[in-house]
Formats: C-alpha cells, structure tokens, sequence
C-alpha cells in the first residue's frame, strides 16, 4: 500500500506558502505548516493540517519542526521553504545587522532545513526540497539588495545538495518568482513585464507541486524562473 506523502511548508499563513500548502493538500499530502501569524490556525483547520507556529529564523523553532513532523508522521517527503521579505534601502546604506538578519532569514534557513531534513529524506531514499526564492538571485536589482545576493547563495547552495544527496534520491530545486500580486506592483513596474501582469500565488504553487512531485524526479540542483518574461538573462 502506497504510503501517504508528508510535508512541510514555511511562512504558510498567506501568500505563495498558503497557496502551496493548499496546493499539496488538494494532492492528498498530510501537511505540517509554520508561520508566525495566527492566521496560520485557520489554515490548518481548513486544510486538515497541523500548525506549528514559529519563526523560520529560529533555529529551535526549525529543530522543533522537524521533530514535531518525523514524531508525529515518521517521515518527510517535501519541504517548501517560503520566507518573508527582507530588508530593503539602498546598497550603501544597509547596515550589518540588516545583512545578517537577510543571511539568518533567507539562507540559513533553507541550510538549517536542508541539514535537518536531508538525512531524514536519504534514510528514505526520497524527497524533495523547494526554495522560494526571488527573480533577483538571477538578474539582481538595487530594489532588493539584500535579496538578490542572498539568494544568489542559496542558489549555489542548492547546487550542491543536489551533488551531496543526488545519489539518495533527494532534490533540491528553487523558484525565483517575479512580481507576484500578493504583493501589489505599481503601473509603470508591471508595464516592464511583458505579460503585463503579476503572477499569482496559484501559479508559483503549482510549479512547486510539480517539484516536490515524481513528475520531476530527474530534476535537481536547478532554478525556475516564473515571472512572465521580465527577467531578460540567458
């Protein structure tokens, strides 16, 4: 009998994570979700799912995730890692302290998962990773700074787990969504993107869906670009 897939999914209470968590509930997936936000309650009530609340820049919140989940279901078949967005300003004017919290909540997390989850997946000799990550890690722009370099990282991180763990059957991809209404853009920005209009939450859910799926077993290491052609990088 084919066993029940679980997953968990990060900063999940609205946006792209509920989206996703949505997605991979009406695939049949038992789901485990962590948000700050109370709003992450409803959620889970409404998607038959288990919440955890916390923050993904806290390590002992991440090492009670993954305890939480393995006690309770004895395996971890996905994992999408949504954040929240990082600080923003000019390039000079960052301070330290806004560079190391970027560093804390949109690499490290993705590194603290990755090694928590990693050995669980290759025990299993399963699963898949998705990162939510940003258009920025491919073509940077000096309206997210600290995004784009972060996350260029967290793609040459992703690089080499899928080198680490390929053997085992665990895959790490990252999605670099554009201009996602979620987050409203003005005019004079969507009419840069050549579909003129932002994405939605849905459609960077189903890439993930697809991901974390058997469909795309042999796919790994790799960055998905979902932003309606604005990023013009070959």
């Amino acid at each position: 009998m084919k066993k029940q897939k679980v997953a968990i999914v990060t900063a999940a209470s609205k946006g792209i994570g509920a989206a996703c968590a949505t997605q991979l509930a009406s695939e049949g997936y038992k789901l485990v979700l962590m948000s700050r936000s109370d709003s992450l309650f409803a959620l889970c009530d409404q998607l038959n799912a288990r919440p955890l609340q916390g923050s993904i820049e806290d390590e002992n919140d991440i090492a009670r995730l993954v305890g939480f989940t393995y006690e309770k279901y004895g395996r971890i078949d996905a994992v999408v890692c949504n954040t929240g967005h990082a600080s923003k300003g000019s390039l000079l004017s960052l301070t330290d302290s806004d560079w190391k919290k970027g560093m804390n909540l949109l690499l490290m997390n993705v590194i603290r998962l990755a090694k928590s989850i990693g050995p669980i997946m290759a025990k299993q000799k399963g699963g898949a990773f998705v990162n939510i990550s940003t258009f920025g890690a491919k073509e940077p722009s000096l309206s997210f700074p600290i995004s784009s370099v972060i996350r260029a990282a967290v793609s040459s991180y992703c690089k080499l787990f899928a080198s680490e763990l390929g053997h085992a059957n665990v895959r790490m991809n990252n999605i670099l969504p554009g201009f996602i209404n979620s987050y409203p853009a003005d005019e004079q920005t969507i009419n840069q993107i050549p579909m003129l209009r932002q994405g939605t939450p849905k459609e960077v859910a189903e890439l993930a869906s697809f991901l974390v799926s058997d469909k795309a077993a042999y796919i790994t290491g790799q960055d998905f670009v979902i932003d309606g052609g604005l990023t013009k990088s070959i």
